[in-house]
């Protein structure tokens, strides 16, 4: 006896039960929020704590009108969740949001706006700034409409990598910064298509993450204007301003105009991870778009401003973004927000991890004071979906909060070492008293992370937020008049040193000082304990002119020049070979901090201090010169030496070195004061050539030295 088929719709309420505004509809199913496919229909899920009534409004995609508003009947809410299924939609060619009216009596801190049609906090794409910066029409009541997306991309099996932590080298950068220039030359400029041509090029520097600067999507047009002095348009280039937090940036997407924005951010992190390369997202959940009292109602604010936002008594806007508005993290709520949000981009989008900005808010409880258990990052902490994900904490905010080697982690969190970027800036530049800190910053900063190991720290010397490398070596002070802002803008403490001249320059040996100062940061960085992380374009010496707030520049200024590839090959030459003598050495990769004992009986300490004599640091107010002797494993299990010399002296010196055991010889790796040497200063790892003399090295004005044993 054959069983009957049955059509799946046949075993769903699949059937409208109501009519309203012409549309069949019926009870909707109230989780998941947002618009999903049902079997005939779609779904709508919404929340609002107070709210009188919802309206689900329909559009046409891109139209004006209308072409239906459906009052969402009152029982259809279960508790504050207010949910329909609409048959006979044609949802490919769908605009949708929400007309809220709230109570007669409203408090005092509600902003319902019945005259606002409010996009879908969870929509899964958004339209309206489909091409970047599109002058999008001013006159369209509803700026930023939501969407549906659909789950038909093929993975082809991919899945998140897990590389380890001491195994990470993270590049942060710019989704269209990175390819928007015509020297790319890739067929679909400074969008997510673009990137993936340049692959090859991440995969040869050596880098296995990348940091992607904000991909949620927002607008450019925010707080955009003309720069008096240029007539240019600035806007908002770097994206720390979300509209959207379940949708890629549509402008980012060769198909934005299509509508394909999810389909070809999928395919980047796909070809990402078929490289060996892991995605992170810089994620800003601190504040939204909608900013202070005088902001635009986008969609929480009209939802639900008691619940999203830290509010006053008097219900104006807590400021601890410096951005106008903090959203209320620890509120269940949106606790619960967030967390779907990112098993949402960890599950859908296979997405490695995620960077927070200003993290030291969601810290903050309801009255914006720090919780002593924060409900949201101790879930963060142990969801099981997040598991696997890197969780990397910016710890500060612009309140005041700083939580570098306090964050609280819950075992689970890194941190960007904000303190490893200043001790070893101050160091390069020859200020006094640094070579204690700078030795804590080499082995992990166990000052911060005692009990936490050295993947806590993030080690950077530069990052979006600054100056770039070549920058710090090449300005004194900041030069930020294109921002329009009277150089009033940015950080006016960037421990930067000119090597004797402001800006540009034809002097070479100026020149060559700056670009023996970028080595030795490259030698630092990539030999320190911890996660290194790199912000793109520093190893091919880009600069922004010294500006170090280009948030607003969607021009030469912020987008990496592709000429430079060849212009300073030394120097990205050099810094591939300290990312593969990185790679070869896996004590300089060790999670666990180092002791100054023998503990691998090699009858040497695993880390050891020396100075212009071996054995013999010199720790003094005065003192330029640290030598780091470092011993473990290698690679092939026989014990490993690492000798490095780092100089902010503006002499050299003749340094004694640390005797070998028997049978080994010391073999040359680094010298930047050599440019010389085979690949400006670096040797490819496994090809170190003998020094002549294996009693001393010189170390010369301003450079570093690093020294490998090898057996004789």
């Amino acid at each position: 006896m054959t069983a009957p088929v049955h059509v799946v719709r046949d075993r769903i309420d699949s059937y409208p039960t109501h009519q309203i505004a012409g549309y069949g509809v019926r009870l909707g199913r109230h989780m998941p929020f947002g618009a999903t496919l049902v079997p005939g229909g779609v779904n709508f899920s919404v929340y609002s704590s107070a709210a009188e009534a919802v309206s689900l409004v329909l559009f046409r995609s891109g139209e004006h009108t209308p072409l239906a508003e459906i009052e969402i009947p009152h029982e259809f809410r279960i508790g504050g969740v207010w949910a329909i299924t609409v048959f006979g939609l044609d949802y490919e060619n769908l605009d949708y949001g929400y007309r809220v009216r709230g109570p007669r009596n409203a408090h005092i801190a509600d902003r319902f706006d019945p005259e606002k049609i409010l996009a879908d906090p969870y929509a899964r794409a958004m339209s309206g700034r489909e091409v970047w910066g599109r002058q999008p029409d001013w006159n369209d009541p509803y700026q930023y409409r939501s969407k549906l997306a659909f789950d038909d991309f093929d993975w082809d099996d991919d899945r998140p990598l897990r590389i380890p932590n001491e195994d990470l080298v993270v590049y942060e950068m710019h989704v269209r910064g990175f390819t928007r220039d015509p020297s790319s030359e890739v067929s679909a400029p400074g969008t997510y298509a673009g990137l993936v041509e340049k692959i090859p090029y991440l995969k040869s520097l050596g880098v296995n993450c990348v940091e992607l600067m904000p991909v949620f999507e927002f607008d450019e047009f925010e707080n955009s204007r003309i720069d008096p002095a240029t007539g240019e348009m600035l806007v908002n280039y770097w994206g720390y301003s979300t509209v959207g937090f379940f949708a890629p940036k549509a402008g980012y997407a060769a198909t934005g105009p299509f509508g394909m924005q999810v389909d070809e951010f999928k395919n980047l992190v796909k070809e990402l991870h078929a490289a060996g390369i892991q995605v992170l997202l810089d994620v800003v959940f601190n504040h939204t778009a909608e900013g202070n009292e005088e902001g635009p109602t986008i969609h929480f604010r009209g939802l639900d401003n008691r619940t999203y936002y830290i509010l006053t008594p008097e219900g104006y806007y807590f400021n601890f973004s410096g951005t106008g508005n903090t959203f209320n993290c620890n509120h269940p709520i949106v606790r619960n927000y967030v967390l779907s949000c990112l098993r949402y981009w960890a599950s859908e989008f296979h997405i490695d991890g995620f960077r927070f900005d200003l993290a030291a808010i969601l810290d903050r409880g309801e009255d914006g004071a720090p919780l002593a258990n924060p409900p949201l990052l101790e879930a963060l902490s142990y969801d099981p979906l997040l598991r696997d994900c890197v969780l990397i904490a910016e710890a500060w905010d612009a309140g005041g909060l700083y939580q570098v080697g306090a964050f609280p982690n819950y075992g689970r969190w890194s941190e960007w070492n904000g303190k490893y970027r200043d001790t070893v800036r101050n160091f390069l530049r020859g200020e006094p008293g640094t070579i204690g800190d700078l030795a804590t910053r080499i082995v992990g900063s166990p000052d911060l992370y005692s009990t936490r190991g050295t993947m806590a720290s993030i080690n950077f010397i530069t990052c979006h937020d600054g100056f770039t490398l070549n920058d710090m070596v090449s300005y004194n002070g900041k030069h930020n008049e294109a921002n329009g802002e009277d150089n009033r803008d940015g950080n006016d403490d960037n421990g930067s040193w000119n090597c004797g001249i402001e800006g540009p320059t034809d002097d070479a040996e100026v020149l060559a000082l700056r670009l023996r100062q970028m080595k030795n940061a490259f030698l630092l960085l990539l030999t320190s304990h911890g996660v290194p992380m790199i912000y793109s374009g520093d190893e091919v010496a880009r600069s922004q002119g010294g500006n170090n707030n280009a948030y607003c520049h969607d021009n030469a200024i912020s987008w990496f020049d592709w000429s430079l590839v060849e212009k300073n090959s030394e120097l990205l030459d050099f810094v591939r070979n300290c990312i593969a003598f990185r790679a070869a050495h896996p004590l300089l990769r060790s999670p666990l901090h180092p002791t100054g004992q023998d503990v691998t009986g090699t009858g040497y300490p695993d880390v050891s201090w020396h100075g212009v004599r071996a054995w013999d640091a010199d720790w003094s107010q005065d003192s330029r010169l640290l030598g780091v002797l470092r011993t473990g494993p290698g690679a092939d299990g026989a014990s490993d030496f690492i000798y490095q010399v780092a100089n902010a002296h503006w002499e050299g010196h003749d340094v004694e070195l640390p005797a070998l055991p028997e049978g080994l010889r010391w073999h040359l790796f680094a010298d930047t004061w050599a440019g010389s040497l085979s690949s400006g200063g670096a040797i490819h790892p496994g090809f170190e050539p003998p020094v002549d003399n294996q009693r001393s090295v010189w170390v010369g004005p301003r450079s570093s030295v690093i020294l490998v044993a090898r057996p004789q």
